[in-house]
């Protein structure tokens, strides 16, 4: 047990909780960084240019460029979007975490190895993290105090099971994603600077498939809702079809991916939300670093402003400022994937929606921008009677 008192213990150190670390630091707050380092989560690994901008990350930090998505329908049929006006970059998780972790370290937040046990509090009302030292969920238990704490745990987080009200009641997507070593050439299956994404029954129920070309690896996956669907079996599917089982495997990762926002981050008292833990991954898209790391930011300074005031009710506003910022199009999403993603008819039409320029456009001005895109409504207008013609079975699939 230690008597130092920070102003925030920050539980997990990927995307969220490195920001959110990295934006109290540069404040002058006393932050604890508390990671277990022994986990990389499963990822495809896209980031928008959106991101590097108002995070000001380095594109040095991007292994591929991506010009163009591939769907692929359960009739095998492909639509080639082209990105249009930039790019999509991917990252290596691993890498880029750590960056994001140094980066914290070095405005001044301290780092320590170790997995959140529990939160105790002293006598005088001050939060106390209990941890285990460590790269190990065994190790030694230590302790410190904190004025407040955000939770940045992963999906399946400890802090929010523990701290916050109605935490169980997130829902997921069980992902799985083996790195392999990318092909030296460009073939009809791969491209380096292509995303190729499968919406196909038997490799994913509900979900999608995917190949995400990293540079020198690439990333080849599978997501579904369905427990005891298999993931690993689904994956090897893939790989036999597109010839990547006879590239190098390098490693195997597998976790749990969070379907909806939680409908609290907070606990009103010390504990705030971020990331996964509070349940920010696309839907549909499952895109999660852009909202992760966005997240971070409006958890810090929903912390800082608690500090600052001595209010804990400022805990609340870090939800309400993402949802008045994002929630729409997560709304959006949700419905897309409630209704396209249920069986092989539907996603076979989905498909076949996409080949639509105003689609294909307007994903990409929305994905670039990180909103919807308002400013065009006779394409929202021919967008809508084409959703309807593939509806009601008037369009051919």
């Amino acid at each position: 047990m230690t008597d130092r008192t920070y102003d925030v213990v920050v539980v997990g150190g990927g995307p969220a909780g490195a920001t959110a670390a990295h934006e109290l630091a540069r404040r002058g707050r006393s932050v604890l960084l508390l990671d277990r380092a022994w986990r990389v989560k499963p990822c495809g690994g896209a980031v928008p240019p959106q991101l590097l901008r108002d995070f000001d990350v380095p594109e040095s930090l991007l292994v591929a460029r991506i010009n163009e998505a591939r769907m692929i329908s359960p009739k095998g049929r492909n639509v080639d979007i082209p990105v249009g006006d930039g790019f999509v970059g991917m990252v290596d998780r691993d890498v880029f975490d750590e960056w994001l972790r140094a980066r914290a370290e070095t405005a001044g937040a301290e780092r320590r190895t170790g997995a959140f046990v529990r939160r105790e509090r002293d006598a005088d009302g001050v939060a106390r993290v209990v941890y285990t030292e460590g790269r190990s969920r065994h190790g030694t238990e230590r302790s410190v105090r904190a004025r407040f704490i955000i939770g940045a745990d992963g999906a399946l987080s400890q802090v929010a099971r523990q701290c916050v009200p109605r935490a169980n009641e997130g829902k997921f997507v069980f992902a799985y994603h083996e790195i392999v070593r990318s092909p030296e050439q460009d073939s009809p299956v791969f491209a380096h600077d292509r995303c190729d994404v499968y919406y196909q029954g038997p490799l994913s129920p509900d979900f999608y498939a995917w190949i995400f070309p990293h540079g020198k690896t690439a990333s080849i996956g599978t997501g579904s809702l369905q427990k005891g669907f298999g993931l690993k079996e689904s994956v090897a599917q893939l790989r036999a079809a597109t010839g990547l089982d006879r590239v190098e495997t390098i490693r195997r990762e597998g976790a749990p991916i969070p379907l909806h926002p939680l409908p609290l981050w907070d606990d009103g008292r010390e504990v705030v939300l971020a990331g996964d833990a509070a349940g920010v991954v696309a839907p549909a898209s499952g895109e999660g670093i852009f909202y992760a790391m966005t997240g971070g930011r409006v958890a810090g300074d929903a912390v800082e402003q608690a500090l600052a005031t001595g209010s804990a009710r400022a805990l609340a506003r870090a939800r309400k400022r993402f949802m008045r910022a994002h929630g729409q199009v997560f709304w959006v999403l949700d419905v897309m994937q409630r209704f396209w993603y249920t069986n092989d008819d539907r996603r076979e039409r989905f498909v076949a929606i996409c080949r639509d320029h105003d689609v294909q456009r307007l994903t990409f001005d929305a994905y670039m921008q990180k909103k919807l895109v308002r400013g065009k409504p006779l394409s929202h207008l021919r967008i809508f009677f084409k959703n309807l013609a593939h509806l009601t079975g008037l369009a051919p699939a």
